[in-house]
């Protein structure tokens, strides 16, 4: 705080000592941040969480995007026509106080709650769901990726699973399907199907990524790339009583031990991608506390199966023998981490325990290398990720362990990465060899791992891999439209199947995320898909 007049000594002494006792943490200001303001209480009184974590956003339409660090910051901007629970995915009212569904399984009929405001004045109804709809139908795999991962493609699209989508009445909306689909209530409640301002994004769809117009319980401020992106309290909101916080202060600070610094510190409240061998450390600290998010991920290194060799199945299938899952989740996960066999956790209800993992092996991998072609193996590029990620703390660590497993077999692969906006888009294009990445559920249903990863209607979305198997897509698409939950997992057993024998991926580890905060933060639930909704963080 800056004063125009002079203090002694004492006052000075004084007043700064009155500025730390107000401070969530030790006192200390933290960048993107209104001057005069520290991290938990600005001087003014108002509460302001800092929130650390290891990546910026690539936008703020969740429609646009797919990437965790986008939805981090969108899920408290937009709302969802249905919520999840606070710490799972059973679903629960949002801007939907009820809904219904024909028996057929081809109609769903949403009741809206009345006297929502966007926080552009406007008002939400009915017909603004019908905009928001008509728009990502109305788009292609480059502007809306979920949408065609989610509803099977566009307007026009034979696999387009929407029909129609009407305002019956004022608050009534209905949706009508061409067939069934079994998580569409589910995936309404996806944080990228937030239901924007109609008036903000028809004056401009491109710019509404950087000028958000939800109803959710903050509203957007200011965004300053690769540094900070600041929300603030929607003074309006429709719930009473919420949010408790003022403002919050999403700051980006890719290097994990820098941002566990910044936490001890007291520069941020809140900070995710807790390495897991700091675990201790914030244990023996009473000035912080630990969270664990509930585990619905998985980390991976995809194959681009349109790049040789990778278009050969043994290749692939030799790249899983020769990279050694345990001896990563040991350095790098410190245990809060199991090996990965499939594409799905095993939190999810279908996962099929049945199949075996592919052993570490590096003579077998050798063995299948020299059957594709490759006896003295090959050269070939190995992405790393710019930025810790929940399924993956340190992405290029665990890129110089499979460097120097695949150096065992003969192959010899060359570690880049670039920005991680750049990273994947490049990604998404085909133009990795090999790439490391992962995935955290949005919904809890195995739909959205397989179909949406690794089927070829989201090549270009985010089938990364640009795999495509016709008897997958066909298991696929008839479990989306049976109803019957046993039958479902069993499709997607035999799905399971498909793809170990096929290999697109190496599965690597699916993790328990960790985050740390300031132990006066109170109301803060780590919900498993990463969107954590903040309307009722508070400080003591």
């Amino acid at each position: 705080m800056k004063k125009g007049k002079l203090w002694t000594l004492a006052v000075l002494l004084i007043v700064s000592m009155v500025l730390a006792a107000c401070s969530s943490g030790n006192g200390n200001g933290s960048e993107g941040e209104t001057e005069g303001e520290n991290a938990g209480e600005s001087s003014g009184g108002s509460k302001t969480l800092v929130f650390g974590r290891g990546g910026d956003s690539v936008s703020l339409d969740p429609s646009r995007v797919t990437d965790g660090e986008s939805m981090k910051v969108a899920a408290n901007i937009f709302e969802t026509l249905i919520n999840f629970g606070e710490q799972d995915t059973t679903l629960q009212p949002g801007l939907a106080k009820e809904w219904e569904a024909s028996e057929d399984g081809l109609t769903y009929t949403l009741q809206l709650e009345e006297g929502v405001k966007f926080h552009d004045g406007t008002d939400f109804n009915a017909e603004a769901v019908v905009k928001n709809f008509e728009r990502w139908a109305n788009g292609d795999a480059d502007t809306f990726p979920y949408y065609q991962s989610m509803f099977g493609g566009f307007k026009g699209d034979e696999g387009h699973v929407i029909e129609s989508v009407t305002a019956d009445s004022d608050y009534t909306v209905v949706f009508q399907l061409k067939r069934p689909q079994a998580p569409f209530l589910k995936n309404l409640a996806m944080t990228m199907f937030g239901i924007g301002s109609p008036e903000a994004f028809e004056a401009d769809s491109d710019g509404f990524g950087e000028n958000p117009v939800g109803t959710g319980p903050f509203k957007f401020v200011e965004w300053k790339r690769n540094d900070s992106i600041t929300i603030e309290k929607n003074e309006e909101y429709w719930k009473e009583g919420l949010p408790k916080l003022d403002r919050v202060v999403f700051r980006s600070i890719p290097d994990n031990g820098a941002r566990l610094n910044a936490l001890i510190t007291g520069d941020i409240d809140l900070a995710d991608g807790i390495n897991p061998s700091d675990q201790a450390t914030i244990g023996d600290d009473e000035n912080l506390q630990l969270f664990e998010r509930p585990s619905l991920n998985i980390g991976y290194l995809g194959l681009t199966v349109t790049r040789e060799p990778f278009g050969d199945k043994l290749v692939r299938q030799a790249f899983n023998h020769a990279i050694d899952k345990q001896a990563i989740i040991d350095a790098f996960f410190e245990g809060a981490a199991e090996p990965a066999k499939n594409p799905i956790p095993p939190s999810i209800p279908a996962y099929n325990d049945s199949i075996e993992g592919y052993e570490y092996d590096p003579e077998k991998a050798k063995e299948l290398l020299a059957e594709a072609g490759y006896p003295d193996g090959f050269e070939m590029e190995l992405w790393a990720m710019p930025v810790p990620r929940p399924y993956m703390p340190d992405g290029a660590k665990v890129a110089e362990v499979i460097q120097k497993n695949l150096a065992d077999i003969g192959v010899i692969a060359e570690i880049v990465s670039y920005e991680w906006a750049t990273y994947l888009e490049k990604a998404s294009k085909g133009e990795a060899d090999a790439f490391l990445l992962g995935w955290t559920g949005d919904n809890g249903d195995a739909d959205n791992f397989i179909y949406a990863l690794l089927d070829g209607d989201n090549i270009g979305s985010n089938n990364y891999t640009y795999y495509d198997n016709a008897e997958l897509h066909e298991i696929l698409i008839q479990a989306q439209t049976e109803v019957d939950e046993d039958t479902r997992n069993e499709l997607y057993a035999k799905a399971q199947e498909i793809i170990h024998d096929d290999a697109p991926w190496v599965p690597l580890a699916h993790s328990t995320p960790l985050l740390a905060g300031s132990a006066d933060i109170t109301g803060f639930k780590a919900h498993p898909t990463g969107s954590d909704i903040l309307s009722n963080v508070d400080f003591n």
